[in-house]
C-alpha cells in the first residue's frame, strides 16, 4: 500500500525550493505504529492494578472477550478516552497537514501521501472503534460520557477482507474508496479549458498545431462568467468546464456511491446519507422532513426574485430567455449559477443610485490580499474575539501561486493541535472576496473558541452553524455604516431607492442561494438511497434544478454528461444542506447579536463592530462546539430551540415589498410553469430547447 515513487520525490524536492521552509511532512511512521502500538490499550487500563476490586472486575471482564459482556466501569471510560483523545490530536494533526500538502501543491506525490494517510487515519479508527464498544456506552450515566461514545462509534466502515471481484478487479474496498476520492478531487483541481490564443471561444475544431490557452476554474474561467455579457462566451465557458471535469467524474462517481454505502451499511445505517443526517440529530430521521418545511416557508421569496430577474436576463439578452418559464443556467455570473450577484449591474433595481461595490475603492486604496485578511481579523478582534495565531500568517495560503497547481476554493482547515489554524483561498481584490475572507475566518474562529474541548466535540453544533458564523460577520461587513467606518465609502446614502438596491445586492446571494442550498443533497440522499440510478444521475440532476430553481441547461445534455460533477462539493464528498441551514440560522443569529449590541432599527442596518457584548454571546455559543445538542446551543444565543425564518423575511422585508408590486405591475409570471405541475414544467422547458435554441454542428453546442 505504502509505496515511494522516486520520481515523484525529485519532482517534490524540486518544490520545496518554491515552498520554502514552511512546508511540513505528515510523519507516516507515526500513523502505522499506531494500530500496533495501543492495540491492547484497553487492556493495560482495564487490567493494571489487579489488587483493586473493581480493576479485577474489569480485567475479567476484559479477558472474556464477549461480545455480550461489556465494560461498565465509567470511570474505566474516561481514563481510556483522555489516552484515545491524546492520540487523536496527533493523528488529526498529520491527517491535516496531509490534506493541506495536497491541495496547495497538487502532485502526484502528494496526492499518494494524502491517501495513505487517509489509509492508516481508518485503520486506526476501526481499531478504536472495535475497543470502545467494549463498553456498555448506552448505558453510561454521565450524558457527556455518553455523548462522546456515541458520537465516537458512530459512522461507516469498511471491510479490506472482502475484495471486490467485479470491474474493481479485487481491489481492497478501503483502497479502492481512497483511490476514487482523491481522484475526483485531482480532476476537479486540474481541470482546464483550452481555447485558440488570442480569442473568446473556438470557433471552429482546435488541432494539434494551433496556439492555445488554457484557463482554470479560478480566478480564469470564474472571472469570465462573472465579468462576460456575452452569450455565447459564457456557453462555451458553461460547456467547457462541465465537459472537462463531469464526465471523468461520473465515471468514478458510481463507485464512490456504492462503496459510502457498503461502508455505512456495516456501521448499521440504511445508507451514506443517514448517516450524514445524524449529526443534526433530529428523531426519527427527520432532518429531511424540517428542511421541506423551511424552504416553504422561504419560497415565495425566492420566486418573487426569480420573476424579477428573468425580466432583467430577458432585456439583457433579447430572444434568448422565456419571459415565463425557466432560466438558462449560464447567465447568472456564476459557473453553478448558486448565488446571482455578479450580475447585480443587470438586476440593480435603482441603475442611476450608486452601487454599493466597494471594489474599486480598495483597488485604488491599494489593497492586497493580507490587508484584505487584517481588516476581517480587526472585524474580530473588535468584538473581543481572538486574532489569528502567528502560525495562521506563517502557513495560510491566501493567494494563488504561479508555480504550481493548488484547489483554489476557499477552505479553512484546523489542525486540532496547538490552535494551529489556516486559510486556503486564491484572493483577488474585490469586495466579494472581502466577504468570503470573513467567512473563511469565521470558520478559524469557531476552531480557536472550541479548541480546549475533546476532539470529537470539536466541530459546529451542526454542520450549518459553522457555515453561519462568518456569514453573521459579514452581514455587518457589508453596511454601509461600516464600510464607511473602514474608509471605503465616503458617504452613507439611506434613501428608499439605495436601501432596495443594497437589499436587492445581497438578496442575490442568500434569497438566490436558498433553492440551490436544498437541491443538492436532496438528489444526493435520493443517489445514495438507490432510487436514482447512475444511467438517470445527470437528468434527475436537471429535474431537480428546474423544480427547485426555475432553470435549464443551456445546451442539450445527456446521461453521459455529470454536470453535478463539476460543483467541488459532489467529488469532495461534501454535505452541502449545512448551507442551506447556515443561510437561514445566521439572519437569526444576527438578530440576536444585533439585540445584545443594543441596535435599533431596520434590521439590515446593524452593524455590529466593536460591540464587546455580541462579542460575548458569539463567544458563548461557539465555545459549546458540539458539546451538546444543537438546539441548546442556539438556544444561548437566540432564546430558541428551532430555526426561524422569520429573521431572513425580517431583513429583507423593505426589498420583498418593493418586489412583489414591481412584479405585479409588470404581470410577471411568478414561478416558472403554467400550472406548476411537473409534467407540464418538463414540456416547458422542451419547447424552450426546440424552440429558442437551434444546434450548430460546426461550433458544437447551441445558441
Amino acid at each position: 500500500m505504502l509505496r515511494q515513487n522516486n520520481l515523484a520525490i525529485v519532482f517534490l524536492l524540486l518544490s520545496l525550493v518554491y515552498l520554502g521552509s514552511s512546508y511540513q511532512f505528515p510523519d507516516i511512521e507515526y500513523l502505522k505504529s499506531l494500530p500496533g502500538k495501543y492495540d491492547s490499550l484497553l487492556k493495560e487500563l482495564a487490567c493494571k492494578d489487579l489488587t483493586k476490586r473493581s480493576q479485577l472486575v474489569n480485567c475479567e471482564i476484559y479477558m472474556l472477550s464477549d461480545d455480550d459482556t461489556l465494560l461498565t466501569d465509567e470511570a474505566l471510560a474516561w481514563e481510556w478516552l483522555e489516552r484515545i483523545n491524546t492520540i487523536e490530536v496527533e493523528e488529526s494533526y498529520q491527517g491535516a497537514i496531509a490534506t493541506w500538502n495536497y491541495e496547495t501543491n497538487m502532485t502526484d506525490y502528494n496526492q499518494e501521501v494524502k491517501g495513505n494517510v487517509s489509509y492508516l487515519k481508518a485503520v486506526w479508527g476501526t481499531k478504536m472503534k472495535k475497543q470502545g464498544r467494549r463498553f456498555d456506552w448506552q448505558n453510561f450515566k454521565n450524558p457527556t460520557l455518553y455523548r462522546i461514545f456515541n458520537f465516537m462509534l458512530r459512522g461507516g466502515k469498511l471491510d479490506d477482507s472482502k475484495q471486490r471481484e467485479d470491474h474493481l478487479n479485487k481491489t481492497k474496498q478501503r483502497e479502492r474508496l481512497n483511490y476514487v476520492s482523491t481522484e475526483m478531487i485531482d480532476i476537479y483541481g486540474k481541470g482546464q479549458v483550452c481555447r485558440p490564443k488570442g480569442e473568446k471561444y473556438p470557433t471552429k475544431e482546435m488541432k494539434p498545431t494551433t496556439k492555445k490557452e488554457c484557463l482554470s476554474l479560478e480566478p480564469d474561467l470564474q472571472d469570465i462568467i462573472a465579468n462576460s455579457r456575452d452569450y455565447d462566451e459564457n456557453l462555451w465557458v458553461w460547456k467547457g468546464w462541465r465537459d472537462a471535469v463531469g464526465r471523468k467524474i461520473g465515471e468514478l462517481y458510481p463507485d464512490w456511491v456504492e462503496l459510502k454505502n457498503v461502508a455505512a451499511s456495516n456501521g448499521g445505517y440504511a445508507d451514506e446519507g443517514q448517516l450524514w443526517r445524524e449529526l443534526y440529530e433530529i428523531p426519527n430521521d427527520g432532518l429531511e422532513e424540517m428542511v421541506d418545511a423551511l424552504y416553504e416557508e422561504v419560497k415565495p421569496m425566492y420566486k418573487q426574485l426569480h420573476a424579477f430577474i428573468r425580466r432583467r436576463l430577458a432585456e439583457q439578452y433579447p430572444g434568448r430567455v422565456n419571459r415565463y418559464g425557466p432560466i438558462p443556467a449560464h447567465l447568472f455570473g456564476n459557473m453553478w449559477a448558486q448565488q446571482w450577484n455578479n450580475i447585480y449591474d443587470i438586476a440593480k433595481p435603482f441603475r442611476d443610485v450608486d452601487e454599493i461595490d466597494v471594489t474599486e475603492v480598495m483597488v485604488e486604496q491599494k489593497y492586497n490580499h493580507t490587508h484584505m485578511f487584517r481588516i476581517a481579523e480587526r472585524f474580530f478582534v473588535s468584538l473581543g474575539m481572538d486574532p489569528m495565531p502567528d502560525n495562521f500568517w506563517k502557513y495560510s495560503m491566501l493567494v494563488k501561486p504561479n508555480d504550481r497547481e493548488v484547489v483554489c476554493h476557499g477552505s479553512a482547515h484546523n489542525f486540532m493541535k496547538d490552535r494551529e489554524v489556516r486559510i486556503k483561498m486564491c484572493t483577488e481584490v474585490d469586495m466579494e472576496d472581502l466577504y468570503t475572507i470573513h467567512h473563511e475566518m469565521g470558520h478559524c474562529e469557531y476552531y480557536l473558541q472550541y479548541s480546549d474541548l475533546p476532539v470529537i466535540f470539536r466541530s459546529g453544533a451542526n454542520p450549518g452553524f459553522h457555515e453561519a458564523v462568518g456569514d453573521t460577520i459579514a452581514l455587518s461587513v457589508v453596511t454601509p455604516n461600516y464600510l464607511h467606518k473602514i474608509n471605503l465609502m465616503d458617504t452613507i446614502t439611506r434613501s428608499k431607492e439605495a436601501t432596495i438596491n443594497y437589499q436587492m445586492k445581497i438578496a442575490l446571494s442568500k434569497i438566490a442561494f436558498l433553492p440551490f442550498g436544498l437541491m443538492i443533497d436532496k438528489w444526493r440522499w435520493q443517489v445514495f438511497r438507490g432510487n436514482i440510478k447512475p444511467e438517470d444521475y445527470n437528468d434527475k440532476w436537471w429535474e431537480y434544478r428546474l423544480k427547485y430553481q426555475g432553470l435549464v441547461p443551456p445546451i442539450a445534455r445527456s446521461s453521459k454528461d455529470f454536470d453535478p460533477g463539476a460543483k467541488y462539493h459532489i467529488p469532495s464528498g461534501t454535505p452541502y444542506i449545512r448551507y442551506f441551514v447556515s443561510f437561514l440560522i445566521q439572519f437569526q443569529f444576527h438578530r440576536s447579536l444585533c439585540k445584545e449590541a443594543g441596535f435599533e432599527g431596520p434590521l439590515h442596518e446593524c452593524n455590529i463592530y466593536e460591540s464587546k457584548e455580541a462579542g460575548n454571546a458569539l463567544k458563548e455559543m461557539l465555545s459549546y462546539g458540539m458539546s451538546q445538542p444543537w438546539t441548546d446551543t442556539l438556544e444561548v444565543l437566540t432564546g430558541k430551540r428551532k430555526i426561524d425564518s422569520s429573521a431572513i423575511k425580517e431583513y429583507f422585508a423593505p426589498l420583498m415589498e418593493w418586489l412583489e408590486k414591481e412584479n405585479a405591475q409588470n404581470n410577471e409570471q411568478i414561478g416558472w410553469g403554467m400550472n406548476k405541475i411537473e409534467d407540464e414544467l418538463e414540456l416547458l422547458a422542451e419547447k424552450l430547447w426546440e424552440d429558442e435554441y437551434q444546434y450548430n454542428e460546426e461550433r458544437e453546442w447551441w445558441y
